[in-house]
């Protein structure tokens, strides 16, 4: 899961040109603790409630008293373990979303990601992970579960994701065994086309330990 399909539409970055009672306000009414900052499409860095509080006046603008805001971020193409761990290792709330330009599209609250990661079942178990991308009219579940259980394989959870204005599809499959090597000639015997895997060292441990790094801070 890519950093550009856990963009929220819920939380709205704030203007440079705001000030510090209307960045409190937004956070308060969102239910967030940070908020993005961007003046025009620029990122200007994330702002948080206790930066608010310390203003010498919250009727100033963002502008007039922080000049050099801290700048997390990911591009659209990260993975949502990358998300996770700037999560749990800043302790903070949003997480800008920036493309290859460096041009803001948009964040994913702490709230949002939850739900995404919370939809996705077997994170916890052992297995692997094979990415597929094919045409829409191509898509085949059963087929796809048949040619996992030809290799004594089978599918623990799957995700699709449509990708607007096209008839591209993205199918991420977590599979119960660490030996892909079949299922992945299999799979393309039947002409699909692999985008991505991750085998159980690099993907279920990074993943493992990012959510244990996520309920951690959650739990504080």
């Amino acid at each position: 899961m890519k950093a550009k399909q856990l963009i929220s539409e819920y939380i709205p970055p704030i203007k440079y040109t705001e000030t510090g009672e209307k960045a409190l306000q937004w956070m308060n009414e969102f239910r967030v603790s940070h908020l993005a900052v961007l003046h025009g499409r620029e990122y200007v860095g994330i702002i948080s409630d206790d930066d608010i509080y310390d203003m010498v006046d919250p009727k100033h603008q963002l502008k007039e008293e922080f000049i050099n805001l801290p700048k997390p971020f990911v591009y659209e193409n990260q993975h949502v373990y990358d998300i996770m761990k700037l999560i749990a290792d800043l302790k903070i709330t949003v997480i800008p979303i920036l493309d290859a330009h460096h041009k803001y599209l948009g964040c994913t609250d702490l709230l949002y990601l939850m739900s995404q990661i919370v939809g996705v079942g077997s994170i916890r178990e052992n297995g692997s992970i094979i990415v597929l991308s094919m045409g829409e009219r191509d898509y085949s579940l059963t087929q796809i579960a048949r040619i996992c259980e030809e290799n004594n394989a089978k599918i623990l959870s799957s995700y699709v994701n449509f990708h607007k204005n096209s008839t591209q599809i993205e199918v991420t499959l977590k599979i119960n065994t660490d030996d892909i090597e079949k299922v992945i000639r299999t799979f393309e015997r039947y002409d699909y086309n692999i985008t991505e895997t991750y085998s159980k060292g690099n993907y279920t441990k990074d993943m493992s330990d990012r959510y244990d790094e996520l309920m951690n801070y959650l739990n504080m």
